[in-house]
């Protein structure tokens, strides 16, 4: 609503950019993904297809988000790792982090019946994210191990 006698609402956004020259790490992680698990009955301790699916999720948020340079998944969650020279969304905290969420979520459901066929979707599953900056490679590759 550009030009209008509201447009001063848009002072109220909260400024949340990230650090420029730092690699930057949107995580995404499975919320209550035990019950998730156990409801769907998945074959302990990592159902391949569930693996498969987390990891379509994944190349559809990648297929979104050139600036993607490696993505990581274990289990239940997922990173995504940007380039220090990434300006995806103006490196907007918020914007990144709802927006890759929001993709793999809805990618995780869209595909569900491909990987589970005879396993009707229950309830909906929930992923939170957050994003975390890095300004070392050798912090980099330290998240890397520890995720590992």
């Amino acid at each position: 609503m550009a030009k209008s006698k509201y447009e001063y609402v848009r002072n109220f956004e909260h400024e949340d950019r990230l650090l420029p020259c730092t690699w930057l790490v949107v995580r995404i992680d499975g919320q209550g993904f035990t019950k998730f698990t156990t409801k769907h009955q998945f074959t302990k301790p990592n159902d391949v297809r569930a693996l498969n699916l987390m990891n379509r999720a994944a190349e559809v948020v990648m297929g979104n988000m050139v600036e993607i340079v490696l993505a990581y998944g274990q289990s239940d969650e997922y990173s995504f790792v940007f380039s220090k020279e990434a300006k995806a969304y103006d490196r907007r905290a918020s914007k990144l982090i709802t927006l890759l969420v929001s993709k793999f979520t809805s990618a995780y459901v869209y595909y569900w019946a491909e990987f589970f066929p005879d396993t009707p979707l229950q309830f909906p599953p929930a992923f939170d994210s957050r994003v975390v900056m890095y300004p070392e490679d050798r912090i980099m590759r330290d998240y890397l191990s520890w995720r590992q």
